[in-house]
């Protein structure tokens, strides 16, 4: 099969395009801003510290009307497990990156640096993992046998770890300048996670332009900002492609953030059409400011084969259908690849429980623009897929293409992000696990397109034997991606926060990829290179973000009353109300 574009699907720009553009305004918009850098680079760690708070106060006033607006746009039930989904990953992953900024402040305020928990372990290729959860007593309650490294990139010790962190707190300053934000249309957080990146990490100022998919969140993102927005530190405008077009060249903006498809980075840096083609050939970009970016990825899940018991299975399959029906398949960090061994006896019982539990979930409307033909162009690739569920109406079935030859690298479902309800299987031939885990790490770094995200999921019998073990632990050493997870959805790397979230660091500009830059990195560390993020294989009960679960709306609310003012009074009714919905 012969593929004639890698990467993510093409931007799309929406109507508002046809919009006269309105220059005075962007021009208004910038100018903000940048007459109030300064200001903002003389507000001290205490001062950003009180502004954190409020804006996380705010987003509480404002989180019924800022989920009801999304869950409206995405045809869900708020009151549903599919709506709660939305409260927390387009809210509750808001407030906890605020409030991660929040706690690293104090720290600046009181000794000049975050304290991040640790420890610090040395990991091969001449690099550090700094564990950045669990954090205190509370989080091993709350995320009990789960846990969080950021890995460093090779060379940093750990005099320079610690004496590197928070540089912009040294000399704010030197750091003062205008940020432009492309925000993204799939996840309402994404955003607003992006402003606080670049303000309390970055130390700039922000002008924020929402994506057409979503820009009926600005009235709530205002309302949720407007800490930032008052004193004139964060402006938020609209518009389609002439908008951002126009903010990207403009001469007050110094630097910018994107998060899209590698098709969005190469129309900012090199223009569009065979004029942006010829560019990019000859590397010679339109725009020279700094662009960091967080793109696509055809994000691999790896089964490490084993002997699973039916509940292992039964677990497992419930997982990984969370991880595709998450936002109903709209996700960079959907899973678009499941790995798996040709000599496995279980292959066929797992995929098949797959199956089955997709089928148990309902079908989504396909919100983001261009889902269905992107889904007709897979179809017509792969007829032999397996649809799952009921389609039309504005949905889409789950989709599962089974049995995509692994020996064929130029397959389009290795490289091309489908962005939609459809994931791929593929199976390896190995002789032994060991033999799997080599090759599926050959297979992830060298023939699956991007670097953003992957999860392993190995049985605890294969992490403790004495040859497959350390195999998998050399395979997350080796594995070239922004973030790993191993028996835990990489996606949670995005909601924590302390980690980092980006693609693999290294992509030239005019191979762009995953991207490049980190969000998050609450810690503020200096040189990160990956996040590492681990589970239990099977828990003794469901996590309470599956999509499996019964109501996963009053979970999710608590959830996020928590996140707002973490108390261990809290705890008991937290736990209670998921016992009680699971």
């Amino acid at each position: 099969m012969t593929i004639t574009s890698r990467g993510a699907a093409a931007p799309t720009s929406g109507n508002q395009d046809h919009v006269a553009l309105n220059t005075a305004e962007l021009d208004l918009a910038v100018a903000t801003v940048q007459a109030n850098a300064e200001r903002w680079a003389a507000t001290s760690a205490r001062q950003r510290v009180d502004l954190l708070r409020q804006i996380i106060a705010d987003t509480y006033a404002v989180a019924d009307e800022w989920n009801a607006a999304a869950c409206r746009a995405k045809g869900l039930d708020p009151e549903s497990t599919e709506g709660g989904e939305e409260l927390f990953s387009g809210i509750g992953t808001f407030v906890r990156m605020a409030s991660a900024f929040a706690t690293s402040l104090e720290d600046i305020a009181r000794s000049g640096r975050p304290h991040f928990p640790g420890p610090i372990r040395h990991v091969p290729g001449d690099r550090l993992a700094v564990q950045v959860l669990p954090a205190s007593a509370m989080d091993k309650v709350l995320y009990s046998g789960i846990s969080a490294e950021v890995w460093m990139e090779p060379g940093v010790t750990e005099a320079e770890l610690t004496d590197t962190q928070a540089a912009v707190y040294r000399d704010p300053a030197a750091h003062a300048g205008v940020s432009l934000v492309l925000g993204a249309g799939n996840v309402a957080s994404l955003g607003p996670r992006d402003v606080l990146t670049k303000m309390f990490e970055e130390g700039k100022v922000v002008v924020l332009k929402a994506n057409p998919v979503n820009d009926y969140l600005v009235p709530a993102w205002t309302k949720a900002m407007r800490a930032l927005i008052e004193p004139g530190f964060l402006t938020i405008v609209s518009g389609g492609a002439a908008v951002g077009a126009y903010l990207t060249a403009h001469e007050g903006v110094e630097d910018i953030h994107v998060t899209g498809s590698d098709k969005t980075h190469d129309a900012i840096v090199f223009g569009v059409g065979d004029e942006g083609a010829r560019r990019k050939a000859a590397n010679e970009p339109l725009i020279t400011k700094p662009v960091s970016c967080e793109l696509g990825n055809v994000s691999p899940v790896v089964i490490v084969p084993g002997n699973w018991s039916a509940k292992d299975i039964a677990f497992q399959a419930r997982h990984v259908a969370t991880m595709l029906t998450n936002n109903a398949g709209f996700n960079c960090l959907t899973p678009r690849v499941i790995v798996t061994s040709a000599t496995w006896p279980q292959r066929d019982a797992f995929l098949n429980e797959l199956e089955s539990v997709l089928a148990s979930l309902a079908t989504r409307k396909a919100y983001y623009p261009g889902a269905t033909e992107r889904h007709a162009s897979f179809m017509a690739a792969y007829p032999d897929a397996h649809q799952i569920g009921a389609s039309g109406d504005g949905k889409l079935p789950w989709t599962i293409l089974r049995d995509v030859p692994s020996s064929d690298a130029a397959q389009m479902a290795f490289n091309v992000e489908a962005f939609c309800s459809l994931t791929s299987e593929t199976a390896l031939q190995a002789v032994d696990c060991v033999d799997f885990v080599e090759k599926a790490v050959e297979f992830c770094n060298d023939v699956v397109w991007g670097t953003l995200s992957m999860t392993l999921i190995a049985h605890p019998n294969e992490l403790k034997d004495p040859l497959v073990g350390p195999v998998i632990e050399q395979a997350v050493a080796d594995l070239r991606y922004g973030s790993i997870g191993v028996n835990l959805w990489h996606g949670l790397s995005f909601a924590f926060s302390t980690t980092v979230w980006g693609a693999y660091p290294g992509h030239p500009i005019t191979d762009i990829q995953s991207g490049s830059g980190f969000v998050g990195n609450a810690f503020m560390f200096a040189r990160p290179q990956k996040s590492v993020v681990r589970g239990p294989f099977r828990p003794a009960m469901a996590p309470a973000w599956f999509a499996t679960v019964k109501n996963g709306a009053p979970i999710m609310r608590a959830l996020l009353r928590f996140e707002v003012k973490p108390s261990w009074l809290k705890v008991p009714g937290l736990i209670w109300t998921t016992l009680r919905n699971s």
